[in-house]
């Protein structure tokens, strides 16, 4: 049943036993207002929601009570009859909600009986009052029982008769069963008591973890398999779908629309994902603050978006979905991307950065200055924007709830703002390690990896400039040693365990002097005194019945003066210590995909490593195929012997490049080197470029490059941002919508740029906008003009006389494309011919592109 229609089934029951009951105390008290008031107002929410949900049968009937208690509050005399009629009305009620649970649809009928009878009620009539509710108006019902007959029914004490109507009853009932209303709070005192049963039960696994041979060991992890099961719904009756904080949104940006004068359309994908109800509120804030920056910095105004080759209305998509223990939301617009000038010089302004500084950041690291608070390009101050207050506001929200916001803009094409936060806060996996003696918990959702150093080892802690750092795959990683950020003491200590911690968009490692183990930890919130420290977030109890305290890891970033961002490992190599030693080495990812000799490539040339649900790969047109970040991703196997895994999880290399990503199907992942790579046997074999001798073993060197335009036959004739932004544009002109919608994503999957207009009008208004158009492709049968006097229009238009116009027509004939040629048409398609289209459409480029 759709969960809309369920809600409105146990509201509508709730509400109509209370007005039950109300009615029959309002017949007692007549001239009680407050009584007469309520009734009135549940009638009146019942027939307004009828009628939003399309139930009109209901929606009448309860129009027709609602008239009655109208003319109730206008004085009308209560009568005995008068409230029996209403109580048979909630009664029809009852009835037809009972066939819409049942049915799923509302049952046919008219209840003119009823609803003839309230109206001359209403009138002041005086009215027979009913013996019966049958559901609808084409069951034959008895005109008068025999006097007799109807004594006997009264008085019969057989409990076979009175069954029926216990069953009515029981269906009745039935429709307050699906849910029932409970206090926000009593929810929170279950947590909380679940929460310390939960380290209760850490205790007791403690214990007999020092005592193996414990008899209490079977019983103790069935204990600990019912707490988890406890734990896990009780979790799930916090859980609130996370369209609960974007129901305000549409609102929001329809009133930006009208204040800022732009055209927006907002989609919204996943809103039935679920999270925790505390965490929930506290992102209502920031979701609503970067959507209302979306709208005013990002998307332009329609003159501006056609002028750039775009639809004249922006689209503004809030995605979200479940990823491990996290809850991803995505923020996306089309508009104009950010202006990194602008922001290069206000940082300079602020004085930031240095102009040394400056030049040495990436384009990632610039973008990352609007997070800073008081920073703002707006050129004045409005209601809307202007004064800097906002965007830092959103990062340190979402840091405190240990989340992370990333961000990536493309000049021209838009905005991405990428939020990561966990699903919960009252209980998390944590990971125990130990620092001068004193044990503390650092939250896994942060921890990325975990690394061995020592002097004799792969990874070794190095200085620069008395500067902690540890060499991790092409860069350096800054560290801070936890014992001496926490104030227990000096270290020196070059061996150690280096636990790489994400805080917000900040890579950095914690050495610490040993790893302990995992465990669900409850977070106890810290004493006031102890607040203003800023490297803990709370406190725990451990199994042991220990209480220490929980790392904050944005608190322990503020101890370094030199972070990394996130998601940048093509920093500058780093510079070698063995002379050139290390200037020929080349990071490889080794890994067996069919055969058992290892494979390798370039770890540069790959994007992510994936792990894939096998139940998520589908296979048409004889490819495998993959839904990879709202994308079809092909996925291509290295050789025959390669094969997809039954079931679990398949790993996956993903190749990106503008936009686009393939897949390679490999069987499992071995190590990440470094070394010199020299092939040192060259190959015929397609997609392999030879053999080379890596950590000792011969190792097959794959060619990308083969698999690439299997993938996508075009991959290597893409054009580079640059040029993509300066692409054909196509204006597509037809009346009818079905064909706009149907013709508009077929010629951009043909690599060109799309204006779509529904009138001859329209575009010769969007023409007379010095907008770029480098060819139309135009219905010839139009209301009003049509395709052959738009055609001669444009040719009369000043630099619009060479432009090639393509005529669409539902029947090509040869008067058709005679007259087509005299007006200017260069070809004609037939408007079903999709394959002619675009050939027609690539032929036309192509004698441009000879022109030029």
């Amino acid at each position: 049943m759709d969960d809309l229609l369920r809600e409105f089934l146990t509201e509508t029951s709730e509400s109509l036993n209370v007005v039950d009951a109300e009615l029959v105390r309002f017949e007692q008290d007549p001239n009680n207002s407050k009584i007469l008031g309520n009734i009135f107002r549940l009638v009146h929410t019942i027939k307004g929601t009828c009628g939003f949900l399309a139930l009109p049968r209901l929606e009448t009937l309860a129009h027709a009570a609602e008239n009655v208690m109208g003319k109730f509050r206008d004085g009308m005399p209560v009568t005995a009859d008068a409230v029996t009629v209403i109580l048979a009305t909630i009664d029809r009620i009852k009835k037809i909600l009972e066939e819409i649970e049942a049915q799923q649809q509302e049952p046919n009928g008219t209840d003119g009986d009823l609803i003839d009878t309230l109206g001359r009620l209403g009138r002041g009539e005086r009215v027979a009052v009913p013996l019966a509710v049958p559901l609808s108006d084409s069951e034959e019902e008895p005109e008068a029982a025999p006097a007799d007959q109807t004594a006997q029914v009264e008085k019969s004490d057989n409990p076979e008769k009175a069954a029926p109507e216990r069953s009515e009853e029981g269906r009745n009932d039935r429709l307050t069963t699906h849910s029932i209303r409970v206090n926000v709070e009593t929810l929170d005192y279950l947590m909380t008591t679940v929460s310390e049963l939960v380290l209760t039960r850490n205790q007791l696994l403690e214990i007999v973890r020092r005592n193996e041979d414990s008899d209490f060991k079977v019983p103790l992890q069935r204990l600990s398999n019912v707490t988890a099961e406890l734990q896990e719904g009780v979790m799930k009756t916090r859980m609130q779908p996370v369209g609960n904080a974007w129901q305000k949104l549409p609102r929001i940006v329809r009133d930006l629309c009208a204040e800022l004068g732009k055209d927006i359309e907002l989609e919204m994908r996943g809103a039935d994902t679920e999270l925790d109800r505390q965490v929930l509120e506290l992102v209502k804030d920031p979701l609503t603050h970067l959507v209302r920056n979306c709208a005013d910095h990002g998307i332009e105004r329609p003159a501006a978006r056609l002028a750039a080759g775009k639809p004249a209305k922006g689209t503004i998509r809030l995605s979200a979905w479940h990823q491990g223990g996290h809850i991803i939301i995505e923020i996306v617009d089309d508009g104009r991307g950010l202006d990194l000038a602008g922001i290069r010089a206000k940082a300079l302004e602020k004085g930031l950065v240095t102009e040394a500084q400056l030049a040495a950041k990436s384009e990632s690291e610039i973008c990352n200055f609007i997070f800073t608070a008081g920073f703002s390009t707006a050129a004045k101050v409005t209601n809307i924007s202007g004064r800097g207050v906002g965007m830092d506001v959103v990062r340190s929200n979402i840091e405190q709830i240990g989340g992370t916001v990333d961000l990536n803009s493309v000049p021209g094409s838009g905005t991405t703002f990428t939020i990561k936060i966990p699903l919960t806060l009252a209980i998390v996996s944590a990971l125990i390690v130990e620092a001068g003696g004193e044990r503390f918990a650092i939250p896994q959702l942060c921890v990325l990896e975990l690394v061995r150093a020592g002097n004799g080892g792969e990874h070794r802690i190095e200085h620069i400039k008395d500067a902690p750092v540890l060499r991790l795959r092409n860069r350096l990683l800054p560290l801070v040693r936890l014992k001496e950020v926490l104030h227990l003491g000096e270290s020196n200590n070059e061996n150690g365990f280096v636990v790489v911690i994400q805080a917000g968009n900040q890579v950095f490692g914690a050495v610490v002097d040993s790893v302990l183990h995992t465990e669900e930890i409850v977070i106890k919130p810290m004493s006031s005194r102890l607040r203003h420290i800023v490297t803990f977030s709370g406190t725990t109890i451990l199994g042991d019945g220990s209480v220490i305290m929980i790392i904050d890891p944005n608190g322990v970033a503020q101890a370094l003066g030199r972070v990394v961002t996130a998601g940048h490992p093509d920093k500058p190599e780093l510079e070698s210590h063995d002379g050139d030693s290390d200037a020929d080495t080349v990071s490889m990812l080794v890994f067996r995909a069919g055969s058992l000799q290892p494979k390798a490539v370039a770890l540069s040339l790959i994007t992510r490593l994936e792990e894939i649900d096998c139940r998520k790969i589908e296979i048409s047109d004889d490819r495998y195929l993959v839904q990879y970040r709202d994308q079809l991703m092909p996925l291509l196997r290295i050789d025959g012997e390669a094969h997809l895994k039954k079931e679990g999880a398949q790993p996956i290399l993903v190749f990106s490049d503008h936009g686009r990503s393939m897949g390679l199907i490999v069987d499992e992942i071995i190590d990440i080197v470094e070394e010199r790579l020299d092939i040192e046997v060259v190959s015929d074999r397609a997609g392999l470029l030879g053999f080379a001798v890596i950590k000792g073993a011969t190792t097959e060197i794959i060619d990308v490059g083969h698999f690439l335009p299997q993938a996508f036959e075009d991959w290597f004739r893409r054009p580079d941002a640059a040029s993509m932004r300066q692409g054909r544009t196509v204006l597509l002109v037809d009346d009818s919508i079905f064909f706009r919608e149907l013709l508009t994503p077929l010629i951009k999957a043909a690599g060109y740029r799309v204006v779509a207009v529904a009138s001859a009008a329209e575009a010769l208004a969007v023409l007379k906008s010095n907008s770029r158009f480098d060819l139309i492709v135009t219905d010839t049968e139009m209301p009003e003009v049509d395709g052959f006097k738009l055609a001669e229009a444009v040719r009369a238009m000043p630099g619009r006389t060479e432009i090639p116009i393509i005529a669409l027509a539902a029947m090509v004939t040869a008067d058709a494309i005679e007259r087509g040629r005299a007006v200017g048409f260069h070809d004609f398609v037939a408007k079903f011919d999709r394959a002619g289209l675009i050939a027609a459409i690539k032929e036309q480029g192509a004698e441009l592109d000879q022109a030029a």
